[in-house]
C-alpha cells in the first residue's frame, strides 16, 4: 500500500488535504482533512441574540445570505414571529440569487477548467473545452463575469449589500421595494433568463426544466449547442455517470418557502424511498475531529479544541442522521423534491460527478422562473416586516438550503444571551470523517475505487469527484 497526500485544491474556498490510501493503482480509502478551524461558535457565546445576525454571515463570502437566513430562522422560530408575504418572497428571491450565482460560478469557473488539461489533448471535445473553459483564456469567462455581476446587483436592490448583508430579518426584510425598484427587478431577472437561454442551454429555461428522462436528456442533447450540452458530451466519455458515488442517502431542508410548503420539499431519501424530515435524528460524532465531547444532538454540542485527539484526522465533525452518512446539495434536493430525471439517472447510476452537476444546472433552470413569479407577487405596499421580542430563554434551530447543501443553526438563549450556537454547514455534512463505527463520510466513500495513476498528481478522477461536490471549507469549521 502506497499513501498519496492530495492537496492544497486550487479553485476551492478554504483549504483541503486528502490522504489516499492506494492498492494496485486504485484508492482503497480516502481520509478528508478540513485543517482550518474557524471558531465562530464560541464567539457568538454571551452575545445578544441578534448579534448573530451581523456576526455569521462574516463565515464566509460566497453564501453568506444563506448564513443570515439560517440565523434568522432560528431567532424567528425563538420569538414565534411569522413572515409577511413581501418579506417570505424577498428571502426567497435574495437567497435564490446567491444559490445560482453559486451554481454559475461553480460550473464555469471551479468544475469545467479541470477538463481543459493537457492530459484530455486527445479527447475529440478537448479543442472545443479549451476554447471555452480554459482558465483565465475562456470564452467562457468574458461571458459569464459580466452575467453574473448584472445578476448580483438584486443583491444592491433587495440586500442592501453583498456579502453580510444586514436586511434579512427573522420577521421578513429590512429593505422594502418602491414599485419602480420592483420593475427593475424584472429586468434583471428577464436579462438573466437571456444569458442562460442563449449560453448554458441554447433552449428555454421551462424546456430544460421539463426534461423528465435519460433519454429525453440524450435527445435534447443532440440538438443543442449550449454548455450543458458540451458538458454532457465530457461526461458520457469520461464515465462521469459511474464515479463518485457515495452513500445514495440524500437529505434537504426543504427549500424557498411557498404560501403552502416549499419549492423544493424537505426530507430523507433512502433506499428509493422518501421520508419526512426528522431534525431529531441528526446528531455529531466528534470521534475523529481534534474537538473534545462525545456524539450529541447539535442543540447540546460543544466546540472546544483538543489538538492531541488520538484518532483524529480533521477539525470537521461528522453529521450523521439516523446513525448513518447523507450527502446534501442540489442532487438530493432534487432526489427528495422528486425531479423525475434526477431520479432516473441515480436509480441507473447511483449518485455521481455527473448528476451532482447536472442537478445545479438544472436548478438554474428550475429556480429563476420562480424568481420571476416571486418578483411580480411583491406588493410594495403591504408589510415588510413583523416585530416581535425575543424571549430570555429557549432553543430553536433554522434550517434552509444554501447552494451546496443543508445549512443548519442551532440558537440556545439563557437570561437573554446566547448560551450555546452550533452550525453544521453542507461541506460538514459531505467532507466529514469516520465515525465511532469507523464508517467514511460521503466525500471519503465517493473517492473509494477510484484510480490513481502515479502519472498524474493529483490524479484527475479524484479533483473531479471532490469538486463535484463544489466544498466550500471555511464554511466546514467553526
Amino acid at each position: 500500500m502506497t499513501v498519496r497526500l492530495v492537496g492544497p485544491f486550487n479553485r476551492v474556498e478554504g483549504d483541503l488535504e486528502v490522504r489516499l490510501e492506494i492498492e494496485d493503482g486504485r484508492v482503497t480509502s480516502a481520509y478528508v482533512n478540513s485543517p482550518l478551524y474557524r471558531g465562530f461558535e464560541s464567539m457568538l457565546s454571551g452575545k445578544v441574540p441578534g448579534d448573530a445576525l451581523v456576526i455569521v454571515p462574516r463565515i464566509c463570502g460566497i453564501c453568506s445570505v444563506a448564513q443570515s437566513a439560517a440565523s434568522a430562522a432560528a431567532l424567528r422560530e425563538l420569538s414565534g414571529l411569522t413572515l409577511p408575504d413581501n418579506g417570505r418572497l424577498a428571502h426567497n428571491l435574495v437567497s435564490a440569487c446567491e444559490n445560482l450565482a453559486d451554481h454559475l460560478s461553480h460550473f464555469y469557473l471551479f468544475f469545467m477548467p479541470d477538463f481543459a488539461r493537457e492530459a484530455y489533448a486527445g479527447r475529440s471535445w478537448f479543442e472545443r473545452i479549451a476554447r471555452r473553459f480554459k482558465a483565465t483564456s475562456g470564452s467562457a469567462t468574458a461571458d459569464v463575469l459580466p452575467a453574473r455581476a448584472e445578476f448580483m446587483h438584486l443583491m444592491g436592490l433587495m440586500a442592501g449589500k453583498w456579502p453580510h448583508t444586514l436586511s434579512l430579518q427573522p420577521g421578513g426584510t429590512a429593505r422594502p421595494l418602491e414599485q419602480a425598484e420592483c420593475l427593475q427587478l424584472t429586468s434583471l431577472l428577464r436579462a438573466f433568463r437571456r444569458f442562460l437561454e442563449r449560453h448554458v442551454f441554447d433552449d428555454s429555461l421551462e424546456t430544460v426544466g421539463a426534461l423528465a428522462s435519460l433519454s429525453d436528456l440524450a435527445v435534447w442533447r443532440q440538438r443543442r449547442q449550449g454548455d450543458l450540452s458540451l458538458f454532457l458530451e465530457v461526461a458520457e466519455d469520461l464515465g462521469l455517470a459511474q464515479i463518485g458515488r457515495a452513500t445514495d442517502v440524500f437529505l434537504s431542508y426543504g427549500a424557498y418557502e411557498e404560501a403552502h410548503g416549499h419549492l423544493f420539499a424537505s426530507g430523507l431519501w433512502q433506499s428509493a424511498q422518501g421520508h419526512p424530515l426528522e431534525p431529531n435524528a441528526i446528531v455529531e460524532d466528534l470521534s475523529h475531529a481534534w474537538l473534545a465531547g462525545d456524539t450529541s444532538p447539535p442543540a447540546q454540542g460543544q466546540t472546544l479544541p483538543l489538538v492531541d485527539k488520538p484518532e483524529a484526522y480533521t477539525w470537521c465533525k461528522a453529521p450523521r442522521y439516523n446513525g448513518g452518512v447523507a450527502e446534501t446539495g442540489a442532487l438530493a434536493r432534487q432526489m427528495v423534491a422528486g425531479h423525475p430525471l434526477i431520479r432516473e439517472l441515480v436509480k441507473t447510476h447511483g449518485g455521481s460527478v455527473k448528476a451532482r452537476v447536472l442537478a445545479r444546472l438544472l436548478e438554474l433552470a428550475l429556480v429563476l422562473p420562480r424568481m420571476e413569479a416571486w418578483a411580480r407577487q411583491l406588493e410594495p405596499k403591504a408589510p415588510w416586516c413583523h416585530h416581535a421580542d425575543l424571549p430570555d430563554q429557549g432553543m430553536a434551530p433554522g434550517l434552509v438550503e444554501a447552494a451546496r447543501g443543508s445549512l443548519g443553526h442551532w440558537l440556545t438563549v439563557k437570561h437573554g444571551r446566547i448560551a450555546n450556537y452550533q452550525i453544521i454547514a453542507p461541506t460538514t455534512w459531505n467532507f466529514s470523517p469516520r465515525d465511532k463505527q469507523d464508517i467514511p463520510g460521503a466525500l471519503e466513500q465517493a473517492l473509494a475505487g477510484l484510480p490513481a495513476p502515479n502519472a498524474e498528481d493529483p490524479p484527475l478522477l479524484v479533483q473531479h469527484v471532490v469538486r463535484s461536490f463544489d466544498p466550500c471549507m471555511v464554511c466546514t469549521v467553526h
